[in-house]
């Protein structure tokens, strides 16, 4: 089975404010929009990931993305992430209704294509599957099969929101960097430890990071 991959990347200018013990204003949209091209680059170079359908209205992630061969599909809903998620995923299967799709995060700089493709191997099994992120509190995946709404619920919590809509967590080893997402300095610091992606390895160089 190959899937549609749908990763929101919300306007730069609000991305990650999170990391501002690590990264200054006008650093962090460079930094957000690195962390989403690496993601994008890996995932479409993912055996088991046919293509990725990025739901934005920014238009420099937009530009960026499709350029590495995204499509882009704009936030008409403006109602958030999980609006964000469904429409995007509602757009897909509005041409190709036999889709297995997984929502994605955008945050995931050290993400390995190989690992990527044993997580959605997995979650061929099961009607709708999630994977949780590295605190074990929130979701950096969700998975529909064909014919199963995605149902997203993406927020504070989303690995108990996912588990109890009914979606099965998956439990693999071996997946760091489809588990390790960068919300704080010390995500980034993780992710660089697994090795990030070229972008985001030049803009971290710029952060002048311990160790690094």
């Amino acid at each position: 089975m190959q899937w549609t991959l749908v990763i929101p990347v919300k306007p730069l200018a609000r991305a990650k404010s999170r990391l501002s013990d690590t990264a200054a204003d006008g650093l962090r949209p460079g930094l957000a929009l690195a962390f989403a091209q690496d993601t994008v680059a890996a995932a479409l170079a993912c055996p088991a990931v046919k293509d990725v359908a990025v739901v934005t209205d920014d238009p420099l992630a937009g530009r960026e993305l499709g350029a590495l061969g995204a499509r882009i599909v704009a936030d008409e809903p403006h109602g958030g992430l999980n609006a964000a998620l469904a429409h995007a995923a509602a757009v897909v299967r509005a041409t190709r209704p036999e889709s297995a799709v997984a929502a994605l995060n955008a945050d995931l700089p050290a993400l390995r294509p190989l690992e990527l493709a044993r997580v959605l191997d997995a979650a061929t099994e099961f009607p709708r599957a999630f994977l949780p992120d590295a605190a074990a509190i929130g979701t950096t995946l969700l998975a529909a099969r064909e014919g199963v709404e995605l149902r997203p619920a993406f927020g504070t919590d989303s690995r108990a929101r996912h588990r109890a809509s009914g979606a099965e967590e998956l439990v693999l080893d071996t997946v760091d960097s489809v588990r390790q997402d960068v919300d704080t300095g010390a995500d980034l610091r993780a992710a660089l430890a697994l090795g990030v992606g070229p972008r985001t390895a030049a803009q971290a160089a710029r952060l002048l990071i311990p160790g690094q």
